[in-house]
């Protein structure tokens, strides 16, 4: 976190600063394309936004990255010491875990619902003990707390030019469409962890099962059922971007360039994924770094334009937030529109 940032966010108290770059290193080590794109908010927002995924992205690797050391039932004695920890700084605003610290921070400053917190946890627990997934609509139900969620956590710090209500829709979606590229892309690596995203029922529409994707991993032979499933998976991941893409415009026009360039290099490893036929199996497909250059050149212009049409919020406050009611192919993605 660079001090200008954590100046431009008024958060001045040492601890919490510490906390916040805390923050900022793990959404930077785990999170390049997103991190990335951060880069293109205004400085005293994007605090918040390592906040949110630096405490995403740490959970997460209690869950997977020390898989070989650590038992199912350590890692849920972890999950549970931080749900512990979240409960308890939600409610009473402080903790002494430098993590939960800054996201309680932000989850205050923001006015984000604690219950999305909490169905993430949920979903991160239900990681350890479920392999796969009979359906669609399973990985949905999971994906609700695992990614629609982030993007609902997301829309408060990004703020919306209309009620908040009208965005989630499309803000949830972007969450989940996200992490249906990281399924495709991860197939591979999550195999070797014991676990397959893509649902059972569209494996099997292509005579696809477990035993045929661990052949493949483990021969590094291809097989063309498995190429119409990824292709099928796709297709779907597809569809989910098309369902998100109306929510960018509706964001506050100076997060638009930040959000829109997730959403192209993300759409990107869609296209990364096809360009090396499929073969997630054997090797994870990568934006080529010209891609990846191009995207962001880009976003800076937007943003440039976008600060001058629209005077940026001073950098000591919050931006504007509208409060919550009671209660197949590569067709372009973004249009003129949302742009």
């Amino acid at each position: 976190m660079t001090a200008r940032e954590l100046d431009a966010a008024g958060i001045t108290d040492p601890a919490l600063r510490g906390a916040y770059t805390r923050c900022r290193d793990l959404n930077a080590r785990h999170g390049k394309t997103y991190f990335l794109a951060t880069r293109l908010l205004p400085a005293h927002r994007r605090p918040a936004v390592h906040a949110l995924y630096g405490f995403a992205r740490w959970a997460d690797d209690i869950v997977d990255c020390h898989g070989g050391e650590t038992t199912v039932r350590e890692r849920g004695a972890a999950l549970d010491r931080l749900s512990a920890e979240l409960r308890h700084g939600l409610t009473t605003g402080h903790s002494d875990e430098p993590v939960v610290r800054a996201l309680v921070d932000t989850a205050h400053r923001y006015a984000i619902e604690p219950a999305h917190f909490q169905d993430f946890m949920t979903a991160m627990r239900d990681d350890l003990t479920v392999t796969d997934y009979p359906g669609y609509a399973d990985l949905r139900r999971y994906m609700h707390g695992s990614a629609a969620v982030i993007g609902l956590q997301m829309l408060p710090v990004l703020g919306t030019t209309v009620p908040r209500a009208e965005a989630e829709p499309h803000a949830a979606a972007l969450g989940v469409a996200f992490q249906l590229t990281n399924f495709l892309r991860d197939v591979g690596e999550d195999l070797d962890r014991g676990r397959v995203y893509l649902p059972a029922d569209l494996l099997a529409a292509h005579g696809v099962d477990r035993e045929l994707l661990r052949w493949s991993r483990d021969t590094g032979c291809r097989d063309e059922r498995i190429t119409r499933a990824l292709k099928a998976f796709e297709a779907l991941t597809r569809d989910v971007y098309r369902e998100a893409v109306p929510g960018i415009g509706l964001l506050d026009p100076v997060s638009r360039p930040c959000i829109r360039s997730a959403f192209v290099l993300y759409a990107g490893i869609l296209d990364a994924v096809a360009d090396d036929r499929y073969s997630v199996l054997h090797r994870r497909a990568v934006v080529p770094r010209r891609r990846r250059a191009v995207v962001a050149l880009d976003g800076l212009v937007r943003i440039a334009h976008a600060r001058i049409r629209h005077r940026s919020t001073p950098s000591a406050t919050l931006p504007h937030v509208h409060p919550s009611p009671a209660g197949a192919g590569r067709a372009p993605l973004v249009d003129k529109e949302a742009a």
